[in-house]
């Protein structure tokens, strides 16, 4: 099911007749409403008109995705600023189309998005990029800060975070080093004193290997409003 929310009902009627066949629509004209079938119905996507939301617009998408967290949200607006747009998206907004979008480029739109894509202006996937390379650099600055911590123990010590790391049990780790249960304890108080940590959860964590994976940008050329497969 999609929802429509929108004040105006003459938007409503248009994206209702751009949408049929799509899906089943159900349109609604205020917050209060959309809140009760959100929880009542988890829509598979929400077309909002920007216009029906304040200044706590971030929040309120929030307050929607906690109510139906599966629903792929896609905002109609007018015209709003790069930064507000931006943060929308990173609040869990999936699309944005302006209110003069033609019926079958909304169509396309909502088509994509059911589909699993994002669907942005292409200003916004240059903020998409600088975030991911930001994102990068305190990686690989934690990495680096983590690596130091590490190489203050010992071969030993190193061993058994690493053992740790894998979810070994204090027994597992004496078995495979051949060493007595006794000794590990005292090299696991050793590397919680070196790394400042208090327990072998957070060590576990600290060890732990971290994989990365990236998404492959699609972009439509033939619109303001790029898809982006997610």
């Amino acid at each position: 099911m999609i929802l429509l929310a929108s004040s105006c009902e003459e938007k409503l009627a248009l994206w209702s007749q751009a949408l049929t066949g799509v899906s089943t629509v159900l349109s609604l004209s205020n917050l209060r409403s959309l809140k009760y079938e959100m929880s009542r119905r988890k829509p598979t996507l929400l077309l909002l008109d920007h216009d029906l939301l304040d200044e706590e617009d971030g929040e309120i998408i929030d307050n929607l995705l906690i109510l139906s967290p599966k629903t792929r949200i896609i905002i109609s607006t007018s015209g709003i600023s790069d930064e507000t747009e931006w943060n929308l998206f990173k609040s869990g907004v999936k699309g944005f189309c302006q209110e003069t979008i033609e019926p079958e480029l909304l169509r396309r739109t909502v088509t994509a998005v059911l589909n699993g894509e994002l669907w942005i202006r292409r200003k916004l996937v240059q903020y998409m990029q600088s975030e991911l390379a930001m994102t990068m650099q305190e990686k690989k600055h934690i990495e680096r800060a983590i690596n130091s911590l590490l190489e203050n123990l010992t071969k030993r010590e190193y061993e058994i975070a690493i053992l740790v790391g894998q979810g070994e049990s204090n027994k597992q780790i004496a078995r495979q080093l051949d060493i007595t249960e006794r000794t590990v304890k005292a090299h696991l108080t050793e590397i919680f004193r070196k790394l400042a940590i208090s327990d072998r959860i957070k060590l576990a964590l600290l060890v732990k290997d971290t994989a990365t994976s990236s998404n492959h940008l699609d972009i439509n050329q033939d619109s303001d409003y790029p898809t982006i497969s997610a």
